[in-house]
């Protein structure tokens, strides 16, 4: 059988969700059906060392919105490798757009990964442009979903839902030295910015530094917008709470992280369907979440987590009090959560259901939503 040149593209590597789902799809489409490809269309990233040996990499280093020099690269790339699918990632679109004008006029599939639809607006005019270059546009929720059929008037049967997966991670082999004790580690895996509401997070852990004072809150991320970070780190220092939280940047190491913490917590305002929390249960752990885009589903409404509202510090806290004094509760919890997450979020069935996206594309016929 002939195999189909398909091309992952996005704008960066930087430690991200949209990043790591991306070098997820490059690493995990089947082999024999397959040719793999991965391009950065500004810049790579450390996520660049996840990026397994057999994935064709390439830089594009753009210069501004329109690089042609970039575009004319792309093109010849694509026609080299005969690249048939170009699956764009976020605002990536608009080069795999641009390109796809170009011969050999490959098939452009959109990945929506919009967390802030519920803080930020989009130009809808923009983007309606765009996908009528489309073949299909995937999102991770489902109001994204609705988005792309209501506003941008894509075509029902050309937009699909799929979740974020976790692949098996690769083995670090070091333990990481982290601050804090065994048994009162809380982690937030979350880019420091404004709808991952960190200071609602904060003010969480004055309650419960005050009812137990030897917990001690991880954060993961890196700093992506700098008033919000320079904001978070005052809060950090002006409320007495410098000796039980650490900000650890971006870290490789995510995955050991995890194991060695108790309850992963998410803060968000707004979100579609976080990659961190997938994690969170693919490692075990019990977690406590905000009930914004798809993270009651992905916590099975609360049969597998804690969901409180958003901006609700005290009611955070006290669900983090809940998890962090009964060892019972966290087993329960992580347990039945890992569960869910290897049954639901898994590697083969996602892929499973990419790769029939990507027959549908290929056929250029429609296909009922998934």
């Amino acid at each position: 059988m002939k195999l189909v040149g398909v091309m992952q593209v996005t704008d960066s590597l930087a430690p991200g969700g949209l990043e790591r789902v991306a070098v997820n799809l490059a690493n995990s489409l089947p082999r024999e059906r397959y040719h793999s490809h991965l391009c950065c269309t500004r810049e790579g990233g450390p996520l660049a060392s996840l990026v397994n040996s057999d994935v064709h990499r390439l830089d594009l280093q753009r210069r501004g919105r329109l690089d042609l020099r970039a575009i004319r690269r792309l093109a010849e790339y694509i026609q080299e490798h005969k690249i048939k699918i170009l699956h764009a990632h976020g605002t990536s679109l608009f080069t795999a757009v641009l390109v796809s004008l170009l011969k050999p006029y490959p098939a452009v599939v959109w990945h929506d990964h919009f967390g802030r639809y519920a803080t930020e607006t989009r130009p809808v005019w923009l983007y309606r442009l765009a996908t009528r270059r489309v073949a299909g546009v995937i999102t991770v929720s489902q109001p994204l979903a609705q988005w792309s059929r209501e506003r941008l008037r894509v075509e029902t049967d050309r937009v699909w839902r799929v979740p974020n997966f976790v692949s098996e991670p690769r083995a670090i082999g070091k333990h990481p030295e982290l601050p804090g004790n065994f048994g009162l580690r809380i982690v937030c895996v979350a880019n420091l910015r404004p709808e991952k509401d960190h200071p609602t997070l904060l003010e969480a852990m004055r309650w419960v530094v005050k009812e137990m004072p030897e917990t001690h809150l991880l954060l993961l991320g890196r700093s992506g917008d700098k008033i919000y970070s320079a904001q978070v780190h005052k809060i950090i220092a002006e409320s007495g709470l410098a000796a039980n939280v650490t900000w650890l940047g971006s870290r490789a190491d995510v995955h050991e992280i995890l194991r060695n913490c108790e309850v992963g917590v998410l803060s968000s305002l707004s979100e579609g369907a976080p990659l961190a929390l997938i994690e969170y249960g693919f490692a075990g752990l019990a977690v406590v979440a905000t009930r914004v885009g798809q993270c009651a589903e992905i916590l099975d409404e609360g049969r597998c987590g804690l969901l409180v509202p958003p901006s609700a510090p005290e009611l955070l806290g006290k669900a983090i009090l809940t998890l962090i004094k009964s060892c019972v509760k966290r087993a329960a919890l992580g347990n039945q959560f890992k569960q869910h997450v290897l049954e639901n979020y898994s590697e083969g069935r996602i892929i499973k259901q990419l790769d029939q996206i990507y027959e549908t594309v290929l056929n250029g016929r429609g296909q009922e939503r998934i």
